[in-house]
């Protein structure tokens, strides 16, 4: 198995996203996703940075793909893709239609994000035509979905994509136009001041009991609690996965990496520091046990 750090889903300041991947040149990770995937008002880093980013870290032994917004909305966004895609040097992950769209224009491979709708082999293999070389199902896809496309694949005597699992971090459980951090914070969406950037691992919500239930992120809500997947590798390597995705946090990004580092290397798999993906075994993804916290 592979390791990959998945792309920042949070709003941070440019020199602690440049710090963030200077540390993370260093870091036993195969793959390195680079992009904004949540919001295009997010412009700490512009375009050019993230390809320069992107050279740097493939300089440095990385291989490096680019992702997409997972809703694009705009003309203007379109266009960030189709520079993206021009890049000629690393995969598109791709995480809207759109994105999808541009690379079959260009005849280019990519990598299929796990915000694409994707239930069925049929799905799979019209994707796969279109260019398709990997895929991250959507945390929300258990083993038992993965199993089923197999077997359809197989019998129909199709090779499987490549395929990525989130292993760690918070679950993005829905998208949507309206920015639920400007709501929180009783602004305009196309007013907000960019209060994202106030909150590093996003703005934690709770119920009206006041018990912690999910994390807003700009059009994005997440679970509250942190997945961790590293005890279920022996299930995912069944699985045929390959890479296992590491979500980045603001703090103590190093130790999760390690973490999954040396779980690769073990015999057996390492004590759960997360919470279980309950979607994984097809309950609830809430349906979790919590375990400690990294130090």
């Amino acid at each position: 198995m592979k390791l990959s750090l998945g792309p920042l889903q949070y709003f941070w300041p440019r020199e602690r996203v440049l710090s963030f991947y200077r540390d993370a040149a260093g870091w036993p990770v195969d793959i390195v996703y680079l992009g904004e995937t949540i919001c295009s008002k997010r412009r700490e880093l512009r375009t050019r940075d993230w390809l320069a980013l992107a050279e740097e870290l493939a300089d440095s032994g990385k291989d490096v793909v680019l992702s997409s917004l997972a809703l694009i909305e705009a003309e203007s966004e379109l266009g960030v893709v189709q520079r993206l895609a021009d890049n000629g040097r690393f995969l598109l992950e791709a995480n809207d239609l759109s994105a999808v769209q541009v690379c079959r224009e260009r005849g280019i491979g990519f990598v299929g994000g796990p915000t694409l709708n994707v239930y069925n082999h049929h799905a799979l293999q019209l994707l796969m035509e279109d260019g398709l070389r990997r895929w991250v199902p959507g945390v929300e896809q258990g083993r038992e979905l993965l199993k089923a496309l197999r077997a359809a694949m197989d019998a129909e005597g199709q090779p499987m994509p490549e395929l990525e699992v989130m292993a760690w971090g918070r679950l993005p459980l829905a998208y949507s136009a309206r920015c639920f951090t400007a709501r929180a914070a009783d602004v305009p969406k196309d007013q907000c001041g960019f209060r994202c950037i106030e909150h590093p691992d996003g703005l934690p919500l709770d119920t009206r009991e006041g018990e912690p239930f999910m994390v807003i992120n700009g059009i994005q809500v997440q679970g509250m609690e942190t997945v961790d997947m590293a005890p279920e590798r022996d299930e995912l390597a069944e699985c045929d996965v390959g890479i296992l995705r590491l979500s980045p946090q603001h703090e103590d990004m190093a130790a999760v990496v390690a973490h999954f580092h040396a779980m690769l290397r073990s015999p057996v798999p390492p004590p759960r520091l997360g919470a279980r993906n309950g979607y994984w075994l097809g309950r609830p993804g809430k349906a979790s046990l919590a375990g400690p916290a990294l130090d």
